[in-house]
């Protein structure tokens, strides 16, 4: 936040002469100075709470695109269940977080593994949080969750997504956040107490790690313990593809999530109107929150070429499902490194980005693990390699402006090696912890029988079995052996034969 000057009466009266009223002159003209200091103050906070609170509503707008790309992702038997819990990640993680989440995550001044205090919001506003901040903070947790949603789509119990949405948003993600991103965290780059990991702390500007990586390890687990969906191997174990039902669908809620980042990425720098105190007055924070829209826009864009020209060399196709997933997965990586990059490196990001995305699409297939949304691979992959990028990449300029100056910077950039061990010690931990935590819960989920549907459920479809009726009348192409009741509308293939001139 700006300081401005104080003014002084004893100071002033002085430079005011011998006259008889100096005393009282100064005292005027220090109570309208203040007063418009006061304004000043205030208006500062007003533009900063308010760029927060957008930021916080494009980050909520994500959630509509996660729901409108797992609806597109799934068979139609499938897609009023895949929205629903869309909802109830929103939902069940709103009440969680404010109860006990934002407490573990931003609860200062505490210990560097979990925060202590605000629960329930108590004692907030405060001179460190307003709700503004709590409301940002609820849009990264619902987020990660909503990751975790997409790979256990199709085969998932109801109950079980309550039970894994709450724990994740109320305990799991905002233990990772305390961390990284808490004046507390034994890992953060902000960290005001205790010595720095490596000097440095690990910088996750906006979540590489901390939302992507979390997601998508948990999905890991889940799909994992749960198992493939019917069908999508056959007996020989060869890979069978269960296609999305609408690519509509998908490409609409990819553009809404990339709507979305914008708030994600930029908005993590939670205030716009700080000077960098630079000969250049035009320079100060709000140019470093453009040009982190620029390194988000250029790693997506590149993702999304690579992912278009690599696939269609691969297997022989143009395939916009695929490209959507490139896309995000450029997204995913940046989202680590956004602040501290140069522009160019976005896109040596975006590209590295798409490859790694698609080996560990080729790896999950090898090893027969089946997520319906490539999302633990995308998040989880894509979230891992954004912090390593950040190690290699991240500008001293840019690092001093937005942490602090004297701090390590990228290996690639002359700063040495501390900056990469600490980006090392944070995937290597946070895989852990999420493994230690989420696999029990889905294990335990699986022994109490509360976490995959029946295959009769499973092969009928959700819609109809478990929320009593579709999303809309449509057939899938799977589906023939396991006819839907009632109506149904069946696929018109052109006809070969040439058609008649109209007279």
């Amino acid at each position: 936040m700006a300081s401005f000057p104080t003014c002084s009466a004893d100071e002033l009266t002085p430079l005011l002469g011998l006259a008889a009223n100096a005393t009282a002159a100064a005292d005027y003209i220090c109570t309208r100075f203040t007063a418009t200091s006061d304004k000043f103050t205030n208006t500062t906070y007003a533009i900063d709470n308010t760029y927060l609170l957008f930021s916080a509503y494009l980050v909520f707008a994500m959630q509509l695109g996660f729901a409108m790309l797992c609806a597109g992702s799934v068979r139609a038997k499938n897609t009023m269940n895949i929205m629903l819990t869309n909802v109830l990640d929103a939902a069940a993680g709103g009440i969680s977080y404010y109860i006990f989440g934002f407490a573990f995550a931003f609860g200062g001044p505490s210990n560097g593994f979990i925060g202590k205090h605000y629960f329930g919001l108590k004692s907030i506003p405060s001179s460190s949080y307003d709700y503004s901040f709590f409301l940002y903070q609820w849009a990264f947790a619902i987020a990660a969750a909503g990751i975790t949603s997409g790979s256990i789509a199709e085969r998932t119990q109801f109950v079980a997504y309550l039970i894994y949405s709450s724990f994740l948003t109320g305990f799991v993600y905002p233990i990772v956040s305390h961390w990284v991103w808490s004046s507390d965290g034994w890992a953060s780059a902000s960290r005001t107490s205790g010595s720095l990991l490596f000097d440095s702390g690990a910088i996750d500007f906006a979540g590489s790690g901390v939302v992507h990586m979390v997601g998508g390890i948990a999905g890991l687990w889940g799909a994992l313990i749960e198992g493939p969906r019917i069908g999508r191997f056959d007996r020989t174990g060869r890979s069978v593809a269960l296609r999305g039902h609408s690519a509509s669908l998908v490409v609409l809620g990819t553009f809404l999530l990339w709507f979305g980042w914008y708030g994600f990425n930029p908005g993590s720098f939670l205030t716009i109107s700080k000077s960098y105190n630079t000969s250049d007055a035009f320079y100060g924070q709000w140019s470093a929150v453009g040009r982190t829209a620029v390194t988000t826009t250029l790693a997506g864009c590149t993702a999304a070429l690579t992912t278009l020209f690599s696939k269609r060399l691969l297997v022989g196709h143009w395939n916009v499902t695929d490209v959507c997933n490139g896309l995000l997965g450029g997204f995913a990586a940046i989202t680590s490194g956004c602040a501290v990059v140069e522009p160019w490196a976005a896109i040596v990001c975006g590209f590295v980005a798409s490859w790694v995305l698609i080996g560990c699409n080729k790896l999950a297939e090898k090893l027969k693990f089946d997520d319906p949304l490539e999302a633990a691979q995308l998040h989880g992959g894509c979230g891992a390699w954004g912090l390593l990028f950040t190690g290699l990449f991240a500008k001293k300029r840019y690092v001093h402006e937005v942490y602090a100056t004297g701090r390590p910077y990228g290996l690639f950039m002359g700063g040495g090696g501390k900056l990469l061990a600490a980006q090392i010690i944070q995937i290597l931990v946070i895989f852990g912890w999420v493994s230690a935590t989420m696999g029990p819960l889905f294990y335990i989920l699986k022994k109490l029988k509360l976490l995959r549907v029946s295959k009769e459920d499973e092969l009928q479809g959700m819609d109809m079995t478990r929320h009593g009726g579709f999303a809309y009348i449509y057939q899938d192409e799977d589906s023939s052996s396991h006819p839907p009741p009632g109506f149904t509308m069946r696929k018109i293939e052109p006809s070969s034969a040439t058609p008649s001139p109209i007279v």
